[in-house]
């Protein structure tokens, strides 16, 4: 980045701004991945398709000092991030989603306790299954049985 900024100003030309915002937006994002593996934090996705519900659970696991945020859609994961995730959503996902998903071994949180839920959530390998609705305590605790498993 100096590299970049003192080669700008010898040729008096204005720096490559988007390039130095890209460069320190990378630099922030593996810092935190460095603070997070030294203090071992665990992030967690909360994936709804009621986002006022997921925002809500999101809160309550940060009140309780987790690293939580939540989402209408499964996006990119973290290294080590936890997926709490409603069975609702899983119809909307594309095939290499759910298989990124399975992948995590997400804590399924549903509505559903019928048998065909059930085996949605094995087919997920799902390392939790819990009926809504949940205490952010109990959530809390399945989530760290979960980090403590990988």
């Amino acid at each position: 980045m100096r590299a970049e900024l003192e080669i700008a100003q010898a040729d008096g030309e204005a720096p490559p701004v988007d390039r130095l915002i890209e460069d320190l937006r990378e630099a922030l994002e593996f810092l935190g991945q460095v603070e997070a593996a030294a203090l071992a934090i665990v992030p967690v996705l909360i994936v709804d398709d009621d986002e006022r519900l997921a925002e809500l659970t999101a809160r309550g696991l940060r009140r309780l000092g987790l690293d939580a945020e939540s989402a209408g859609r499964l996006r990119a994961l973290r290294p080590r991030e936890v997926v709490v995730f409603d069975l609702g959503v899983a119809r909307s996902l594309s095939a290499a989603e759910l298989a990124a998903l399975k992948g995590a071994r997400p804590i399924v949180v549903t509505g559903a306790a019928d048998p065909g839920s059930r085996a949605l959530a094995e087919d997920l390998d799902a390392s939790d299954y819990l009926v809504k609705p949940v205490e952010v305590d109990e959530l809390a605790e399945a989530i760290k049985r979960r980090a403590n498993y990988s």
